[in-house]
């Protein structure tokens, strides 16, 4: 398979306040969150970012999905630079995170097309994509309902439409079924699982063993913002199940960045 996504020693650093310094009992004035990381993913995978909170996951995925600009190295999503051309990497990239929030006076419908709008979609197009995304996720029954009047699953779905209006190449999701009850999450697995078998390059960043088993190919577990293992499932778990490798992992690794 055809490398999609190359990640090539991004590191990020962020300053800490008095206040932090305090609350965390420490003297350090910086925090690295992302430490010289790199990774691939493939077309038609999904690949699993797994690690503790506090790991750096959500951070690599901002810098991914050109939210914010790492302090050094860099990543090329079929050939476009994060870093050079965040613009080209936009348009084809769909990024969900736990943290989007939906405005509540906006109707679903209209986040949709005003999404489409922002990523120029031609509007046989948009009305095509939204009736096919809108009836698969039961979003159909509720277009016209504001946000503030819909559920936390269906809040999930609408979030996830939208991350997809423009049809992306490659999607990346932090923490795709946090907070949702077992019915929803099991829509928005299947539904990675169909865009896998389209061949999408899917990057999932989670906690959770179960979802890293159920759904990806490969995994690359993150540690105090480092890479410390990046192979199939099936190398990483090495005869184990996933959480006892994990822990054994941790246990050699975690100590290194404290």
């Amino acid at each position: 398979m055809q490398d999609i996504l190359e990640v090539q020693g991004l590191t990020k650093t962020f300053q800490l306040s008095a206040k932090q310094q305090k609350l965390e009992r420490t003297k350090q004035k910086v925090r690295v969150a992302v430490d010289h990381l790199s990774f691939t993913a493939r077309q038609g995978e999904i690949f699993g970012l797994l690690g503790p909170n506090g790991a750096g996951k959500t951070t690599t995925l901002r810098m991914l999905s050109t939210l914010i600009r790492p302090d050094s190295g860099d990543a090329l999503l079929d050939g476009a630079s994060v870093v050079r051309e965040p613009d080209k990497v936009r348009s084809r990239v769909g990024f969900l995170t736990s943290e989007l929030k939906l405005e509540d006076c906006f109707t679903p419908n209209y986040l949709f097309d005003f999404f489409s709008g922002l990523h120029r979609v031609d509007p046989a197009v948009r009305r095509k994509r939204k009736e096919e995304l809108f009836t698969r996720f039961g979003i159909d029954r509720f277009a016209e309902v504001k946000v503030a009047n819909l559920s936390t699953g269906m809040k999930q779905k609408v979030s996830l439409v939208i991350s997809i209006v423009h049809n992306p190449e490659v999607i990346i999701f932090d923490e795709p079924t946090n907070g949702l009850d077992v019915l929803t999450a099991k829509v928005v697995t299947d539904f990675l699982q169909e865009l896998r078998s389209q061949g999408k390059t899917i990057v999932v960043s989670t906690h959770i063993f179960s979802l890293i088993e159920k759904l990806c190919d490969r995994v690359g577990v993150i540690i105090n913002g480092r890479m410390v293992v990046c192979d199939s499932l099936e190398r990483v778990c090495d005869g184990l199940s996933l959480e006892d490798r994990f822990f054994e992992i941790y246990k050699e690794t975690a100590g290194d960045g404290e």
